[in-house]
């Protein structure tokens, strides 16, 4: 079938890279001679598609009002899972609208849910490609929107060493990343933080108080003023010395079945604090630190941080919006070759990489045999510390670009 009007879609949770990702597909389309249009709202705006009165369509003076470097999308977003809507007449909905507006195929940027919904819509016939986005960076290929992520995870976390240093309090900074550490462990390290705790290392907090203690103590002792802070960044996903995931039972579960993160920084909190209220140590620091008020300022206070949708606002990265460009303009030649249900995964000089949706959006988690190498550096991730031992040393002449 001919590709003469292209839909774009973007759907899950917003970020980064995700404005680049549109101009580069509509410039693109509009470059070989096809229309692309705005299906608007995820897909709940693909449900609905067949009601609307007409589409906006990307042409020359539209895609130019759309800035690529802002993150955000200007296609907006939905949390929907097309299968789970309870019209049994769901698909023929879908094609209803899709022909109504002449809709050949579509491009869909998102997540893991999203290409699970892109597998879904492929197995019924409507051609799809998917365009990996995701701040979590839990995709197999790299992910629009992780760069930015983590860089404004490591700004918002060096913005606060100032207030950290100003009260010398310890700070426990919660950041977004579903059920992985890669924006946690990449914005922690990019930041100095002194400890990142992230669900592939179940955490021992007695080894993070003993850290905690030994580096914040030896600090202010060290400052002619008295002045120190700690650094923590952790992750929602966080999950204690048994693998017990620790969140907010209250937030309930979104579309897609999934357990909204909330609660580790104010877990891991209390467990700093409960340890620093029982230590004998603590009063005698205290003192000596000029620190210590009977009764009110008894240890250094511990603060919760939640930078919560910060971290995926603003300003797309460089990178992103590179990648987003690159993918977005590579996704119209996959739909044109017909590789309907396929991830782009990169281009490469005059190479388009892609690879099945099902397979890039099983979960890649961060590899804990890199950790050792900054446990040598200084940094607690909540076990005791491994030793790092190269397994090998690799020539490689191909350059991975993922984080």
């Amino acid at each position: 079938m001919a590709i003469k009007r292209i839909g774009v879609i973007t759907s899950g949770g917003d970020c980064g890279g995700l404005n680049a990702v549109i101009k580069g597909m509509a410039r693109k389309a509009y470059a070989l001679g096809i229309e692309s249009v705005v299906i608007p709202n995820g897909y709940a705006g693909l449900y609905n598609l067949v009601d609307l009165e007409s589409v906006v369509v990307l042409n020359a003076d539209r895609v130019s009002k759309i800035e690529a470097s802002l993150a955000g999308s200007e296609a907006g977003h939905s949390r929907v899972k097309i299968s789970k809507i309870s019209d049994p007449d769901k698909y023929t909905r879908i094609k209803k609208g899709l022909e109504k507006f002449g809709i050949d195929g579509l491009i869909i940027s998102g997540g893991d849910d999203t290409g699970s919904v892109v597998v879904d819509l492929s197995s019924q016939g409507i051609p799809c490609v998917h365009v990996p986005k995701t701040m979590d960076l839990d995709l197999q290929p790299y992910s629009v929107g992780g760069d930015s992520a983590v860089n404004r995870i490591a700004m918002f976390t060096r913005d606060l060493k100032t207030t950290g240093m100003s009260h010398n309090r310890i700070l426990v900074i919660e950041v977004f990343g579903r059920y992985v550490g890669h924006t946690a462990f990449r914005g922690g390290i990019g930041a100095e933080a002194d400890c990142i705790l992230i669900p592939e290392v179940p955490v021992d907090f007695d080894i993070v108080y003993n850290h905690m203690k030994t580096t914040y103590f030896a600090r202010i002792e060290r400052s002619d003023v008295k002045s120190g802070t700690y650094i923590i960044v952790v992750a929602e996903g966080l999950k204690n010395a048994s693998g017990e995931m620790l969140y907010d039972e209250s937030a309930g579960v979104d579309a897609f079945g999934h357990k909204k993160l909330a609660g580790a920084g104010k877990y891991v909190r209390q467990q700093l604090e409960k340890r620093l209220k029982g230590d004998p140590d603590v009063e005698k620091f205290m003192k000596y630190a000029g620190m210590y008020v009977p009764g009110i300022y008894s240890i250094p206070e511990v603060r919760e941080v939640t930078p919560g949708h910060l971290v995926r606002s603003g300003h797309s990265s460089a990178y992103d919006v590179n990648f987003g460009y690159r993918a977005g303009a590579a996704a119209v030649y996959l739909l044109l070759e017909g590789k309907t249900g396929s991830t782009v995964t990169d281009v490469e000089g005059k190479k388009i990489l892609y690879m099945p949706t099902g397979e890039a959006i099983k979960r890649r988690e961060v590899d804990i045999g890199e950790l050792a190498l900054f446990e040598g550096l200084g940094i607690c991730f909540g076990r005791v510390p491994v030793e790092f031992k190269p397994v090998e040393l690799e020539e490689r002449r191909h350059i991975d670009r993922a984080l």
